[in-house]
């Protein structure tokens, strides 16, 4: 089953302009998805030569359904054991390395996220793309004209429009899967059901499973996606490029001074929540300079008023601004007035969009991150990443 969201609700959402419909996703995911995210808490700065790059085969949580949204780990899906304590640490300021760009000629195995090994035969000519960030990152290698199914949720680049829907909240249309005849097939954990997965495994079609976790881990993945799809040299690339990118962006942001507390908002319909410690856009906020306020356990999203307030925010991101949000409804509910960063007005909207979908436009959803978090802060200027049309 595919489960849209904004904030908790997946990490590739599709904008929507009213609080129902951010309501009906947001109950949806809950019901689907509560199992552990993972990774660690801060990010990992390299892959030395001849290691298991970032990102490729550690993971965590185990699969589950249904369950209590404060004790969800959300987003969900399956998979095996944490990292040992104290791996894949780092300096949120530090360097970011791309890993090897090197890879086999076809046929290819390689191990994705979930620690999963996937044979793919041949150099893939038709693939479908179970997530929004996974589309967006194909045709930014690109092998647009090679998509022949994406999700209800796929919203970019334009031209996606024109390409068939094989998958939407309800699940993965398997015949439609089938008749496109597709040589490779790549998902996202908690967006595309462990069942669906498994169902199209049985039918001997290769599926990939990507499942970032930090900042290098994202970039790492695109690199992946180029291995899998026979675009190696165009993915190392593109991880090199947005790798300084980001670095550059890192910088300028954690050079600007004090880093404030910032709480990233990405719904309070009823219950408040914020990326969880270990989600890439915890890992985000840190490199924009800021403090991330999370609920303190991994992969929960959830956090109390009162662990909230405990927390006083300095900054408050609203995420769920492109649902309507607005500072005034911050300032307006009850208990939330006594924050500074409401007293002082430091309440910003943002486009939750490309600061939490981990694909090709992340330097643009970090340079959006840290103006909100750092107002009038000078940034490099980068050309945007080319998205070529099929």
């Amino acid at each position: 089953m595919l489960a849209a969201r904004s904030g908790p609700f997946a990490h590739h959402h599709s904008p929507r302009s009213s609080r129902r419909s951010r309501l009906g996703v947001a109950t949806l995911l809950l019901a689907l998805v509560v199992a552990g995210c993972a990774g660690a808490a801060t990010p990992a700065v390299s892959s030395a030569p001849g290691s298991s790059p970032v990102g490729l085969s550690t993971v965590a949580g185990s699969a589950s359904a249904g369950g209590s949204p404060s004790a969800a780990a959300l987003p969900g899906g399956s998979a095996a054991g944490s990292p040992a304590p104290g791996s894949a640490a780092g300096s949120p300021s530090a360097a970011l390395v791309p890993g090897s760009s090197a890879g086999p000629a076809f046929p290819l195995t390689l191990t994705d996220d979930e620690g999963t090994r996937v044979t793919i035969p041949a150099a893939p000519a038709r693939i479908i793309s179970l997530a929004p960030s996974v589309t967006e990152t194909l045709f930014a290698l690109g092998e647009g004209p090679k998509i022949v199914g994406v999700t209800s949720s796929d919203d970019y680049p334009p031209a996606v429009k024109s390409i068939p829907q094989v998958a939407s909240y309800t699940g993965v249309e398997t015949e439609k899967v089938v008749a496109a005849q597709p040589n490779l097939v790549i998902a996202w954990k908690g967006i595309t059901s462990t069942t669906d997965i498994a169902t199209l495994r049985s039918l001997g079609i290769p599926v990939m499973v990507l499942y970032a976790t930090t900042v290098p881990a994202v970039l790492r993945d695109i690199a992946l996606v180029g291995e899998a799809t026979g675009a190696a040299a165009a993915g190392a690339s593109l991880e090199a490029t947005l790798t300084s990118e980001m670095n550059q962006v890192t910088a300028a942001a954690t050079a600007a001074g004090p880093a404030p507390r910032v709480f990233y908002e990405l719904d309070a319909t009823k219950t408040i929540y914020t990326p969880a410690p270990d989600d890439f856009t915890t890992d985000m906020i840190r490199r924009a300079g800021g403090i991330p306020i999370t609920s303190g356990i991994a992969g929960v999203y959830s956090i109390s008023l009162e662990r909230l307030v405990a927390a006083d925010p300095q900054v408050i991101v609203l995420g769920d601004a492109n649902y309507g949000t607005t500072a005034a409804d911050v300032a307006a509910r009850p208990g939330w007035g006594g924050m500074t960063a409401v007293r002082t007005h430091a309440v910003r909207p943002i486009d939750d969009t490309i600061v939490t979908r981990p694909g090709p436009r992340i330097v643009e959803g970090l340079e959006a991150l840290a103006e909100a978090i750092h107002p009038g802060l000078a940034l490099p200027s980068f050309p945007p990443v080319p998205m070529g049309a099929p």
